[in-house]
Formats: structure tokens, C-alpha cells, sequence
């Protein structure tokens, strides 16, 4: 789920930005040590989006920098198991799917797409259900549940999101449709 924070921290600004104006070079400071990171008690810093506040400034002796509390916004995802989430599928391959989550892509295995035997149609980009013949591919927007969450402070990238849509509710929009007009028939009694 993706969240808006209110948080402290100290930031330094170095001595050759000190004559610009204090609140952009701080936001910019900001933007550039967290866009991207991952801090397991926040999340993932998407944008910091908003100084709120700038503190007194401190020096360091040897340093030519000026160290600042500041307050700021900044929009944090944060994930947590068994979390419904949506995304796109941006890669197929025989194993699998990956799909985006925005700041951070998930994997989606064959083993948690369908019981159907999958196969990868590569010229076309996507993996085909042997039996029900429903496929997903990529730019699909899917559904899915968080079933795997290592999450990689110092190497974002190597952080590591298992998907599962092996339940109902769960899948591409598509195939949530499709089991909507089935549900439908079933009410009204096919008519």
C-alpha cells in the first residue's frame, strides 16, 4: 500500500551548493539519497515530495558542510504479506512473469499462475494456459496476493517479491471479468 509520511532527518549540504536557495538543495539532497531506497520500517521511498521544515544549521569542524534537521513528505510503498496488490506484466518468460509494482518489480512463477500446464508463446510475449486457453501477457494488468517478501536495503535490486494468483479474485483483469459473467449466468440462470 502505498503511503504519504511526515519524517526527520539530517541532511548535509555541501560547501559548493551553499548559495542556493536552502529549500531546494535540500529537497533535491533528499530526492537523490532516498528515491529509490528501501528502509525495512518505512518501505520504499517513491518521491520525496515536500519540505515541511528546515532546522538550525550545525558545522562539523574539518567539514566544509552544513548539516540541517530537516522535516519532510515523501510517498512510501510498503509492502507486507498476503497483501492483494495490482501491477503490470512487463516481461515473460518460461518460468514465469515479472510484473511492475511501480517502484519495484515481483515474480510471478508459473507454479502460481493457474493448476494449467503453462507454455511461453514468445513471438507473441505471453504464456498460454494448456486447457482453459487463458493467456496473460505483457502490459496485462493483473490482480495478485504477496505470498514472498525479501526485501534488499542495500541492494534494492536484489530484492526479491513472490506473486500468487492462484485464488479467486486474483488474475488479469481479463480473467476477472470473464469470471464475472460466469458468476452472472449462474444467478440468472443462463438467461
Amino acid at each position: 500500500m502505498y503511503y504519504r509520511m511526515k519524517l526527520v532527518d539530517k541532511v548535509r549540504v555541501p560547501p559548493n551548493r551553499l548559495g542556493e536557495p536552502l529549500n531546494s538543495v535540500v529537497l533535491n539532497v533528499l530526492q537523490q539519497q532516498l528515491e529509490g531506497a528501501i528502509d525495512r520500517e518505512i518501505g520504499i521511498f517513491i518521491a520525496v515530495t515536500k519540505i515541511l521544515g528546515v532546522g538550525e544549521g550545525e558545522l562539523i569542524p574539518g567539514d566544509g558542510a552544513v548539516y540541517y534537521d530537516v522535516t519532510f513528505e515523501a510517498l512510501v510503498l510498503r509492502l507486507a504479506l498476503q497483501e492483494v496488490i495490482e501491477g503490470d506484466v512487463v516481461e515473460t518468460t518460461t518460468f514465469g512473469c515479472f510484473v511492475s509494482l511501480g517502484p519495484i518489480d515481483a515474480m510471478l512463477h508459473v507454479s502460481q499462475i493457474s493448476d494449467d500446464f503453462i507454455n511461453l508463446d514468445e513471438k507473441n510475449g505471453r504464456l498460454i494456459c494448456q486447457e482453459s486457453k487463458r493467456y496473460i501477457g505483457v502490459g496485462d494488468a493483473i490482480r495478485a496476493r504477496v505470498v514472498t517478501l525479501s526485501l534488499n536495503e542495500r541492494e534494492p535490486r536484489e530484492s526479491k517479491i513472490g506473486l500468487t494468483m492462484r485464488q479467486a479474485g486474483l488474475g488479469t483483469q481479463r480473467w476477472l471479468d470473464e469470471d464475472l459473467e460466469k458468476e452472472k449466468e449462474k444467478i440468472h440462470g443462463g438467461a
